[in-house]
């Protein structure tokens, strides 16, 4: 089993990419498993015509511990399974418990076992890597993380952090740094802005995605590029970064 972790600052198109990824990944003949980890529970609704589904948090509020592994579980688009960690009541609690009450109930209750995912997407929000946050990269659950970043300045911010939250876990047997993923904006410079981060970071690009009306127009239908727009370019870069991902495991 694969186990990847995507990160990113909140809206640089993390979701959407990860999404895609799922599909791309499925169209391989994989098993995929995406399991949301930001509060926003937002991760998977592309795989579910929009709609955002239950989430863990959820559950354990309204059931304590008396839940299966079927309610936790919703089978998106193409066979996808779809998990979202959640969070807690707004001024109450801390999001990060949202991410260890999910990742530590899926291995309880059998999740891995019983779905037998070859890849495991934990899609986590990138604005902070403490607590929770950084959980995926930790305690054996991602074997590598890639960054989601466009060349924008407070992108590239972010992304440094994350990459500096996994160096610091260098020798602990911690996830290791995959690469970056180049999600454009269209800025100044900006392939030059994510090759310089890459150096300083000892890491490459694994994929560049344009800034594409297609992925702004999906998004608002709630689909996914992969699914609606099969034969397109923009579709051909997700499986080109689904390539460049996978490639790092053989």
């Amino acid at each position: 089993m694969i186990k990847i972790a995507v990160y990113g600052k909140g809206g640089i198109g993390k979701s959407t990419t990860v999404s895609n990824l799922a599909v791309a990944l499925v169209k391989k003949g994989l098993r995929v498993m995406q399991i949301g980890c930001d509060p926003k529970a937002d991760s998977t609704s592309l795989l579910n015509g929009g709609r955002r589904i239950k989430t863990v948090l959820d559950l354990v509020r309204e059931k304590g511990d008396d839940f299966t592994l079927e309610d936790m579980v919703t089978v998106g688009d193409e066979g996808v399974f779809c998990v979202e960690a959640g969070g807690p009541v707004p001024g109450l609690g801390c999001a990060g418990r949202g991410i260890i009450a999910a990742l530590e109930r899926l291995e309880k209750k059998g999740a891995y076992e019983k779905y037998k995912p070859d890849v495991v997407l934990y899609d986590v929000l990138g604005d902070v890597v403490c607590g929770g946050f950084s959980m995926p990269m930790h305690r054996g659950y991602a074997q590598k993380v890639f960054i989601v970043t466009s060349g924008e300045k407070m992108s590239c911010y972010a992304a440094g952090n994350i990459a500096m939250a996994i160096d610091n876990f260098k020798g602990r047997g911690y996830a290791q740094l995959g690469g970056l993923i180049l999600n454009r904006r269209n800025v100044e410079n900006e392939l030059e802005n994510v090759q310089t981060l890459a150096k300083d970071f000892g890491t490459v690009i694994v994929g560049d995605l344009e800034r594409s009306r297609l992925v702004q127009e999906c998004d608002r239908l709630g689909t996914t590029v992969m699914k609606k727009y099969p034969d397109s370019d923009m579709a051909r870069q997700y499986e080109r970064l689904a390539d460049g991902i996978m490639k790092g495991f053989e």
